[in-house]
């Protein structure tokens, strides 16, 4: 897992190896160090992905959007009409930018 604090509180959290679940798990544990910025979860390393182990990240976009946090997921391996709607997932990092910035002008206006 490399994780990429940038200046402008985003962190990219890029998946090298092993399972979705394991990758989770390692993601809970360092979370506290990364809560307070918006969070981009890069799966490009994984040659396939079900919607089953996207949603073994849910808890923790839950946990994270609840904190008024963006929690974005990119791959462009999966079949975007299936992915439930609680979480975000675009195809390319430059969406997920994109993803962060509107959310953070609809909390500026309290949407």
């Amino acid at each position: 897992m490399l994780i990429d604090k940038q200046d402008n509180n985003i962190t990219v959290v890029t998946h090298e190896k092993g399972t979705v679940g394991a990758f989770s798990a390692k993601l809970e544990e360092t979370y506290e160090k990364i809560r307070a910025d918006h969070i981009i979860v890069s799966l490009f390393s994984l040659g396939t992905i079900t919607i089953e182990q996207l949603l073994e990240l849910l808890q923790l976009s839950n946990t994270h959007r609840g904190a008024k946090k963006s929690f974005v997921l990119v791959t462009d391996k999966v079949n975007f009409n299936e992915v439930p709607e609680e979480l975000v997932v675009v195809p390319t990092l430059k969406e997920a930018y994109d993803i962060i910035e509107m959310e953070e002008i609809e909390r500026d206006l309290d949407f």
